[in-house]
C-alpha cells in the first residue's frame, strides 16, 4: 500500500511510521524533514506535494497545531492560527486527496480528546478538534460517493508527551503510544468510514 504521512516525524507520527514501515510504501512529509516538504497552512504547497507523490492508496495527517492559552488572553489571531494549521491544514489536505487517492483509498485525520473532555486553556483546541470532527462526519457521505475513506483518530494526551504536557492536563490519563497508533491502523485497515476514533 502506498501511504503519504503527513507529519510522520513528529510524536505521534513517527510511532505510526514504525508500525507501517516495514508492509506499506510509506512517503513521509513533514515541515522542514521526512522524505517531502510541505506547509500545510499553504493550499498551493500540499497541492505540490500531492503533484510530487502521485496517486496513493491512503493519506494519514498527524500534523497541525493550535495554541493553548488562557482564554481571556486569546485573539482573533490566536484562533486563525489553529484553523490555518490543525484545521484548514487538514482539510485542504483531505479535499486535494480526492484527485489523488486510488480506488478504495482512505483518509486518516487528527483531531483529540479537547473536542469532548476540556481543559484549562484549551478552549482553542477545543474548537479545533471539534470542527475536523465535524469535517469528517459532514463529508465521508461525499467520500463515500467517491468510492474512498475518511476517519479522525482523536487521542488523549500520549504517554510520549506526557512529560512536556502533562501539567495542562490535570487529572487526565494519558494514552499508550501503542493504543494510539492501533486507531490509525483501524482506520486504514477496516472498512470504517465518518467515524472519530477516540484513544484514551
Amino acid at each position: 500500500m502506498k501511504i503519504l504521512l503527513i507529519g510522520g516525524t513528529g510524536t505521534i507520527g513517527s510511532k505510526v511510521a514504525n508500525r507501517l514501515d516495514a508492509e506499506n510504501e510509506l512517503i513521509i512529509a513533514g515541515r522542514s524533514s521526512g522524505d517531502v516538504q510541505v506547509d500545510i497552512t499553504n493550499p498551493e504547497s500540499i497541492q505540490n506535494l500531492f503533484v510530487e507523490t502521485g496517486s496513493v492508496d491512503a493519506v494519514i495527517v498527524t500534523a497541525g497545531s493550535a495554541p493553548v492559552k488562557p482564554l481571556p488572553n486569546s485573539n482573533n489571531e490566536d484562533f486563525l492560527k489553529g484553523v490555518r494549521s490543525k484545521m484548514m491544514g487538514q482539510i485542504n489536505v483531505a479535499l486535494t486527496a480526492l484527485d489523488y487517492l486510488n480506488e478504495g483509498g482512505s483518509v486518516t485525520l487528527t483531531s483529540g480528546i479537547l473536542s469532548d473532555d476540556p481543559i484549562p486553556q484549551g478552549t482553542i483546541l477545543s474548537t479545533i478538534n471539534g470542527a475536523v470532527n465535524g469535517f469528517v462526519t459532514g463529508a465521508y457521505g461525499e467520500f463515500l460517493q467517491k468510492g474512498f475513506r475518511i476517519n479522525a483518530v482523536s487521542p488523549a494526551l500520549v504517554e510520549d508527551s506526557a512529560d512536556a504536557l502533562g501539567d495542562f492536563f490535570p487529572g487526565h490519563t494519558p494514552a499508550k503510544m501503542e493504543h494510539v497508533v492501533n486507531g490509525y491502523e483501524k482506520s486504514l485497515k477496516t472498512l470504517i468510514t465518518g467515524q472519530i476514533i477516540n484513544i484514551e
